[in-house]
């Protein structure tokens, strides 16, 4: 595909997202009429109307790797029957358009409820337990990976970039004292219970692998854990099921805390990648940079 990567990551908005769903579909021989634009994140994901298909168009294309490593990992675990998303097999994936990586999922139709914290213990722990196949290469876990693009193309105030840049140069001092006493293993890299789907007939699936990698399973249980124990977004006794579920809580892990900068850190530059797009987001950016500015004070953060 011809690529124009000048503009690919500067300004993703959910019209130019559309804009490289629709090239990508005709490049695909798939109708992009009346697609639904379903979220703006990290990712666009677009539902077509045409077909049961979901259209994920990246950033940029730096997110290369990442989508190649995606249908890599999807087609892995279709191997091994593991319940999660699956790409469409019968098309060229990655496709990059106008520097943008772009992938096409199977629809997941979602059945009446949403999975609980129970369940994504359950699907970490048998996640973690597999094996990985000769020829398949995963990548380390990188908590820094995405941030200095972010912090340099994001529109927020200058003095907000000068306070994320030296946080981030306190935390990339941590992670380097940081010390692992668990195997390494394959790893979801954003396992919080939002990744997990409940379909039609009630099986839980697994989604979204653009951060899998090979790596400690620390990284998978960093997610709920800053949740519960720093944001409350779940119930004592929700987190008590993970935990159950999974069989360890990481809050007694001495490199707890380091993990949790890590997490809220990148909760707040993974949305500041959009406060141009309505009030409500940059809101919210607000709140969370706020809530980084002191250590101490109680998170007042929303689910996003």
């Amino acid at each position: 595909m011809a690529v124009d990567a000048a503009r690919s990551e500067e300004g993703f908005t959910s019209a130019g997202a559309t804009r490289v769903m629709v090239a990508a579909c005709r490049a695909a021989g798939l109708d992009d009429r009346d697609a639904e634009l379903i979220r703006l994140g990290e990712n666009a994901l677009f539902r077509l109307a045409s077909a049961p298909v979901i259209v994920r168009v990246a950033r940029g294309k730096e997110w290369l790797p990442k989508a190649r490593t995606e249908v890599a990992v999807s087609g892995w675990l279709a191997e091994e029957g593991f319940p999660a998303a699956r790409i469409v097999g019968d098309l060229e994936q990655p496709l990059l358009v106008e520097g943008h990586p772009v992938t096409f999922w199977h629809l997941i139709v979602e059945g009446d409820r949403k999975a609980t914290y129970g369940e994504l213990g359950g699907v970490l722990r048998d996640l973690h337990s597999l094996k990985l196949p000769e020829g398949l290469e995963l990548p380390s876990f990188e908590p820094f990976d995405k941030q200095e693009l972010r912090m340099e193309r994001a529109v927020i105030p200058p003095d907000d970039k000068v306070f994320l840049r030296k946080r981030w140069r306190e935390l990339q001092d941590k992670y380097a004292e940081l010390r692992f006493e668990t195997p390494k293993g394959p790893v979801h890299g954003d396992a919080h219970v939002q990744n997990l789907m409940v379909d039609d007939r009630g099986e839980v699936i697994l989604i979204d692998f653009e951060a899998f990698c090979y790596d400690h399973p620390e990284w998978d249980l960093m997610v709920t854990a800053v949740e519960h124990h720093s944001l409350g977004w779940q119930t004592d006794e929700q987190y008590a099921d993970f935990v159950a579920a999974y069989g360890r809580d990481l809050y007694d892990w001495p490199g707890y805390e380091t993990l949790r900068g890590l997490q809220e850190f990148g909760m707040t530059t993974w949305l500041m990648q959009n406060v141009q797009e309505d009030e409500e987001t940059a809101a919210e950016y607000r709140r969370r940079i706020a809530g980084l500015r002191n250590d101490d004070a109680p998170r007042d953060w929303r689910p996003w």
